[in-house]
């Protein structure tokens, strides 16, 4: 079979696909993994999509993705997409097991990009023209997310805590403060093992609002600003999604750096990405009470463009936590270093009063505490980052240390 390949990009995907039936429902089940062309690396964070809807899944970090696909779309004509790539896009009817596509990084040049303005705008004013473009580029109406959330948790680089579950979430519009109301709607892990004796005095936060409340775009703050003391560069212009993103990177002295990309036509934010770090010993914030300090702070975003505006497509949120025995002791206990991840995998922006949504979770327990019992039927088609084999192992770890630790008591 011949393909016909854009100058600057191939691209190389293992594919293999299978129409699996579900009762009355069918599935087409794609799993395959992606690479670098020239180094052979997994490409991780992929979008993998139907086209013209928003059903997709996500590559993991070695790679790999399983995509469930229902029956009933619009569309036959699967997308792969990534930041820096071309993108592929190919009937389902044409997949063939084991086909093999890699895919080239490439960069453009500045003067290849049309520019629309009477000058070249500087990377200061293409952050603040995109800023200026967010009621036309996110929703201004109510809309549902649905998604997988995974929290990792680490103390002294173990493994104690890994959760995953599915969410709907209702959100109103792109700028309304507010937390979403959230469904939880099945959990599917949940291990805790034998944490450090400091967090029998805290109380548990709830994965699911923790990680909803540090949007930039909807809380209105970060590098998107263009204010105080950042400063910016245009590093590079990528091809993305059949269109075109301006990388640009971000410094404000001492503590934080930020890459941001933006539609180089709709002045869109694709993705941005925050990184806070503590200097020599000084941190951004000071020592909490409770006796943690912040030492690393990293935050990232990607948005999917449906229907004219952008919905949040991914979240992760890593940080690493320095904790004493009180706000003013020497002694150092531990070191902390949660990471969550949101993988969004539908959005629905229709009828959405009629949707089936139930809102459900108690934002004062945590998500364990509200986890109704394992549903194997809810997950075998239920889109989800492929799992690795770093995550199997920390199950496995995770699982044994659990059973001991009830075995103690």
């Amino acid at each position: 079979m011949k393909y016909t390949i854009s100058a600057f990009l191939l691209l190389q995907l293992c594919l293999s696909a299978t129409l699996i039936g579900q009762g009355k429902n069918e599935f087409t089940t794609v799993t395959g993994r992606i690479q670098d062309l020239k180094t052979q690396e997994p490409l991780s964070f992929a979008s993998i999509y139907i086209l013209g809807t928003t059903v997709g899944t996500t590559s993991n970090t070695e790679g790999e993705f399983i995509f469930h696909i229902p029956e009933g779309l619009p569309n036959d004509t699967l997308v792969i997409s990534l930041i820096g790539y071309n993108t592929l896009k190919k009937k389902l009817a044409d997949l063939v097991a084991d086909e093999v596509f890699k895919l080239e990084q490439n960069t453009v040049e500045l003067t290849e990009v049309v520019v629309t303005d009477e000058k070249r705008l500087t990377a200061k004013e293409i952050v603040q023209k995109a800023y200026r473009a967010l009621p036309q580029n996110y929703p201004s109406e109510p809309y549902i997310l649905e998604g997988f959330v995974r929290d990792l948790q680490n103390e002294d680089d173990k493994y104690v805590e890994y959760m995953e579950c599915a969410v709907k979430m209702q959100y109103q519009r792109y700028n309304l403060a507010r937390r979403p109301k959230v469904e939880l709607q099945a959990v599917r892990r949940s291990y805790i093992a034998e944490k450090h004796p400091w967090n029998k005095g805290q109380d548990r936060k709830n994965t699911i609002v923790d990680i909803v409340e540090d949007e930039f775009i909807r809380y209105n703050y970060g590098p998107i600003r263009a204010k105080k003391g950042w400063k910016y560069e245009i590093e590079s212009v990528l091809p993305f999604d059949g269109r075109f993103v301006y990388r640009i990177t971000a410094v404000d002295k001492p503590f934080q750096t930020a890459v941001l990309y933006i539609d180089t036509e709709s002045f869109a934010f694709v993705r941005l990405e925050l990184t806070r770090q503590a200097k020599g010993g000084r941190s951004w914030q000071r020592r909490l009470a409770s006796g943690q300090k912040q030492v690393y702070y990293n935050v990232i975003f990607e948005y999917q463009e449906h229907e004219g505006k952008m919905y949040l497509k991914y979240q992760k949120e890593e940080d690493s936590w320095k904790v004493y025995k009180n706000a003013e002791s020497p002694k150092l206990l531990f070191v902390q270093n949660p990471k969550k991840e949101l993988f969004i995998n539908k959005v629905i922006t229709k009828n959405v009063d009629q949707y089936n949504f139930k809102p459900n979770l108690d934002i004062t327990e945590s998500v364990e505490e509200q986890a109704p019992e394992y549903d194997a039927a809810f997950w075998q088609y239920y889109n989800i980052p492929a799992q690795t084999k770093e995550l199997s192992q920390i199950e496995t770890y995770l699982k044994s240390a659990e059973l001991e630790m009830k075995e103690k008591k």
